[in-house]
Formats: structure tokens, C-alpha cells, sequence
């Protein structure tokens, strides 16, 4: 048996310290292989670029639905085949967006939306965020714009303030027949067609009519709809109020069960101007007989075609009259008319309204201190015949009848 060599005493810190530090332990081969390296640098990146998409989502999502930096509703035009880059620089000049384009461009991608970017003129609310501005022009609300057409105008005259409007675009092909168009509030998208307005006026009144027709009063003396739209165009251009369209459409339709002729002015009118719509002048006496297929002083029934463009109220007025025996009516000298089932009636009311014509022309003359000086005669006291009007500037009449008073 071999003897251990002695131990010499140690300190005591010495003796808390091992006499010899073991040697590590040995990583295995499989530690060691460069697959396992590979694989843990492959985990390691997709850790880290998983928190890098991670948080690129994260600041993306903040930023698509953070505030914008408008301050003011404001609307922007995209014209026809912007790309993504161009409508960015627009959005950015206009201050939708703010300076970093490219939050825009990354929310276009993130919401798939490259492919669904429409052309237009929009609206985009304070502070609308990026999801906001993108959607607005996804969807393709573009803004529209309204257009009212009044009643009783012409189709030259609609033509005209379509031509004249400049949302619209192109140029009308042709003047659309007379009674075809609705007038009404349209909206329109910038750039749209004037012949599309058109079109769409034309569908409108289309539709109505044919509503209008079905429910029309069985003994209303008309055999088509073109007829029922000529008899409101006249009742449109009678009166403006819209409590006497019914009864404005009463008396002719009183008139055309009787026979007896409508003598409406505003049926001269328009056989002397035609779409112009105005005469600028009151009617002359010789152009009461003038013999026109428009003229209802000379002619039978109804005119060949409608003198305007009635709207939906003048349209049910025709289709249902109210239930009276009125044949006559005259202005009454505040905007309305006086109505009278006979002629001696209406006689009166005529004679009322010259008395308050000529009261309110007395009240418009002058006191004038010195006689005027001697003039030469104007048209109407020697030198002309009674058709010409007068060249002498005359005072403010008072609302007058759009029919003749002695029918």
C-alpha cells in the first residue's frame, strides 16, 4: 500500500480553495455541428425581423389612423390617370397629408388598395386620418355638385345654363325637344357630359310622367301624355303660385270640355319667339289674331307641342284639376288671380284691375314745379299706329294677368 505524502497545513483561506480548478466540460458533437450553428442564426434573424415587422406594423397602423394634418374641410381635384406617386404628391401639396409621402404609399400597399385608386374631385374632412383619405378615394365619393333647374324655362333656355355651367363637359349634340325635360335639383360629378345631364333630365321627367299619367282623373280631356305635358307647360307659364295651379288648370280644362278657346298669352308668346322664352315687350293688339298653331286666341284646343318645361306640381295639376266651373281669371293685383265661373263676373274683376293699375300709375307721377319743355309726339300720340309701343319710359305697372283679360 502506497503512502500519501503528508499534508502540510494550510490557512484557513487557503483551505476554502480548491486545490485545482476542473477543467471544463467537453460541448458534444452535436453542439458543435454547422447545421445547428445555421440554424440557430436562422432563429435569431427571424426573431429580430419579426420584431422589426412587429413594430413597423404597429408605428404603420398609428400612423394610417392618426389625425391628418387638415384643418378645414377641402376639396381636391384628381385628374384622369393619376398614378399612386402623383396622387401622393397632390395630397401632399394640397395638405391632406403631410410631408412624409410615403406614409401614404405604404398605406395604399398595406390596405391593397393600389388597384382601386379613382380619379376625381373630393372632400376630405379636418383631420381626416390616412385610412380616411384612402377610402374617400376608393370609394369614389366624389363630391356633387347641384344643379336646379327652375320651372317653366325652355329647352333652348336649359340648354343654355348647361352649356354655361362649367362642372360640365363637352358640348350638347342638339336642343332637346320642348316638354322633355324634369326640371328639378339635379347633382353631378364634376366632368360629367352635358349630354349626359341631358339624358338624365329626360329619364327623370320620363319616369314621372308615366307615374302621373296612371293616376290622372278619368274626365281630364287629354289623349296622351304629350298632350297632358302641353297642358301643364301652359298652366306653368299662367301662374307662379302654388296654391292656384289646380285652379289655373280647372279653367282650362273647364274650357276644353266646352269647347271654347284658351286664349292664353303665353301660347302668343312662344309663337312669336319660340325657345327664346321672353318677348321683352308686352303683346300687341295685331299678335292677339295672329294666326300661329301656338296662338290659342285664333286656334282650337290645345297647341301642336308644349311652350315650356313643366315641373311635377304643374304635371299633377293637369292630370287632377280641382272639382270647379271656373272659365275665367284675371291678375288680382298682388301676385294671385282672381277666378269667376261667368263672363260678367270676370268683367268686373277686369275693371277692378285697371282701377288699380291706373291708381298706382297717378301715384307714380311726379309733382313738378315748371311745365317741361315742348317735346315732339311719341310713338303712341300721332305718327304710329297702335301696335308700336311707346318709346316714353313708363311708370311701374302692377302685376298684370298672364292671360288676356277679356276672354
Amino acid at each position: 500500500m502506497t503512502e500519501r505524502p503528508p499534508i502540510s497545513p494550510r490557512s484557513p483561506r487557503a483551505a476554502l480553495e480548491p486545490e485545482q480548478v476542473p477543467p471544463p466540460p467537453k460541448r458534444s458533437a452535436r453542439v458543435r455541428s454547422p447545421l445547428v450553428v445555421a440554424g440557430n442564426a436562422i432563429i435569431t434573424v427571424l426573431l429580430i425581423g419579426m420584431l422589426g415587422v412587429g413594430g413597423v406594423l404597429v408605428y404603420g397602423k398609428q400612423k394610417i389612423e392618426a389625425p391628418g394634418p387638415l384643418q378645414e374641410e377641402k376639396i381636391v381635384n384628381i385628374p384622369s390617370r393619376a398614378g399612386m406617386n402623383d396622387i401622393a404628391d397632390i395630397l401632399q401639396r394640397e395638405g391632406v397629408i403631410d410631408s412624409n409621402r410615403w406614409a401614404f404609399i405604404g398605406g395604399v400597399f398595406a390596405l391593397k388598395a393600389r388597384a382601386d385608386l379613382k380619379p376625381g374631385e373630393y372632400a376630405f374632412q379636418k383631420n381626416a386620418s390616412l385610412r380616411e383619405v384612402i377610402g374617400t378615394i376608393v370609394d369614389g365619393k366624389v363630391v356633387q355638385h347641384p344643379m336646379t333647374i327652375p320651372e317653366g324655362l325652355t329647352s333652348e333656355q336649359i340648354a343654355a345654363r348647361i352649356s354655361e355651367n362649367e362642372i360640365f363637359s363637352g358640348t350638347l349634340r342638339e336642343i332637346p325637344r320642348e316638354g322633355t325635360l324634369l326640371p328639378e335639383t339635379y347633382k353631378f360629378p364634376r366632368g360629367t357630359s352635358r349630354d349626359q345631364v341631358i339624358q338624365r333630365m329626360q329619364q327623370t321627367q320620363k319616369r314621372v310622367l308615366a307615374e302621373i299619367w296612371e293616376r290622372r282623373a278619368s274626365d281630364v280631356p287629354v289623349k296622351t301624355p304629350e298632350q297632358l305635358v302641353t297642358l301643364a307647360s301652359i298652366i306653368e307659364k299662367e301662374t307662379g303660385k302654388a296654391d292656384e295651379r289646380s285652379r289655373v288648370a280647372a279653367v282650362f280644362v273647364n274650357r276644353l270640355k266646352q269647347r271654347m278657346k284658351l286664349q292664353s298669352d303665353p301660347t302668343i308668346i312662344y309663337g312669336l319667339v319660340g325657345g327664346k322664352g321672353t318677348l321683352g315687350r308686352p303683346i300687341k293688339r295685331s299678335e292677339i289674331m295672329h294666326a300661329s298653331p301656338y296662338n290659342t286666341y285664333v286656334i282650337d284646343g290645345l297647341p301642336p307641342g308644349p311652350i315650356a318645361n313643366p315641373g311635377r306640381a304643374s304635371l299633377e295639376a293637369a292630370a287632377n284639376p280641382a272639382r270647379t266651373r271656373d272659365l275665367f281669371f284675371v291678375a288680382d293685383g298682388s301676385g294671385g288671380h282672381s277666378f269667376t265661373e261667368t263672363y260678367e263676373q270676370h268683367q268686373k274683376n277686369v275693371a277692378r284691375l285697371r282701377a288699380m293699375e291706373k291708381q298706382i300709375q297717378n301715384d307714380a307721377v311726379e309733382p313738378i314745379d315748371d311745365p317741361p319743355p315742348a317735346a315732339a309726339p311719341t310713338a303712341t300720340e300721332s305718327g304710329a299706329t297702335r301696335d308700336e309701343p311707346s318709346s316714353k319710359p313708363a311708370p311701374k305697372p302692377a302685376p298684370r294677368t298672364r292671360t288676356r283679360p277679356d276672354r
